[in-house]
C-alpha cells in the first residue's frame, strides 16, 4: 500500500530523515517509536505531502503522493491541533468534515452517537470552540474526525499523549477494531511503549532520522524497546556527568 524510496529531508545542513526503502502492506498496523528529534513527525509530514523531501518519494497504491490527489480519498490523519479549524465548535467541524465526504448531518449525528464513551461527555453540546478545548479533547476531536472519514489508511501522531487513561484504553480498542476487523492500515507514532506495542503488530524504531530496527511485535518486544531506551538513557546520563566533571 505504501512504499518509500530513498527519502531524505535536510534542515540547516542536518539530515533529519533518511529512509532508503520502506514498504507497508495493506492492513498492517505500524508503530513508530523514537526519542524527540528522531524524525517521526517529519516522516509523517512527508508521507502526507505537507513538506517536500530533498530527494526520494512516497508512493501510495503505486502512485506518488506529491502532485497527486487519489491518496487523499482513502487517507485520514491527525498529527496535531493544526489539523483542526479552531474557530468552529466540534459539531460544526464534524459536519464540515462529513460534508467533504458527502455525509448528511443525520449520518454524522448517528456516527458521533457511537463515540459517546470515547468523548466521555466532554466534546458535544458544550458550546465551546475547538480552540477553547484542552489538548486532550482537541485530540479526541481530531481522532473522531479521522474515524468519520471511514479511511483505508489512518495516521496518528502521539494520539495517547494528552488524553486520560480511560480514553487511552478506548482509543486502543477503536484502533484494534479498525485494523483487525475492518482491515484499515494504521500508522501510529508514540512515546508510550506499552500502548504502541499493545496496538501495533510491527514496530519501527527511528533514531536520528534512520529506521534502525523493524520489529514484528511479540511478547518480548516491549522489554526489547525498554532495554534499548534504558541503556541509551544511561549512556546519555553518564556522558553528561563526565562532561560536567571535566569542567
Amino acid at each position: 500500500m505504501i512504499e518509500i524510496k530513498d527519502l531524505k529531508k535536510i534542515y540547516n545542513g542536518v539530515t533529519v530523515v533518511n529512509v532508503p526503502h520502506l514498504e507497508i502492506k495493506k492492513g498492517e498496523s505500524i508503530g513508530l517509536v523514537g526519542n524527540n528529534g528522531a524524525g517521526k513527525t517529519t516522516l509523517f509530514r512527508m508521507m502526507l505531502d505537507l513538506i517536500r523531501p530533498e530527494r526520494g518519494e512516497v508512493l501510495m497504491n503505486n502512485e506518488p503522493v506529491a502532485g497527486h490527489e487519489n491518496w487523499k480519498n482513502f487517507t485520514a490523519s491527525y498529527l496535531d491541533e493544526g489539523f483542526l479549524i479552531d474557530y468552529l465548535t466540534p459539531e460544526e467541524y464534524f459536519y464540515f468534515i462529513g460534508g467533504l465526504h458527502q455525509q448528511t448531518h443525520a449520518h454524522v449525528d448517528d456516527f458521533l452517537a457511537g463515540l459517546g464513551d470515547f468523548f466521555n461527555g466532554e466534546i458535544l453540546k458544550k458550546g465551546k470552540y475547538i480552540r477553547d478545548l484542552s489538548k486532550g479533547n482537541q485530540c479526541k476531536v481530531g481522532v473522531a474526525s479521522c474515524l468519520l472519514q471511514n479511511p483505508e489508511l489512518l495516521m496518528l501522531d502521539e494520539p495517547f499523549a494528552n488524553i486520560d487513561p480511560s480514553t487511552q484504553f478506548r482509543l486502543k480498542s477503536i484502533v484494534k477494531d479498525l485494523n483487525k476487523n475492518k482491515g484499515v492500515t494504521t500508522l501510529i507514532s508514540s512515546h508510550d511503549l506499552n500502548h504502541i506495542t499493545d496496538v501495533c503488530d510491527r514496530i519501527l524504531l527511528m533514531e536520528k532520522g534512520v529506521i534502525i530496527k523493524d520489529i514484528a511485535t511479540s511478547s518480548s518486544t516491549l522489554n526489547e524497546l525498554e532495554n534499548y531506551f534504558g541503556v541509551e538513557q544511561s549512556f546519555a546520563t553518564a556522558a553528561k556527568v563526565d562532561q560536567e566533571e571535566n569542567h
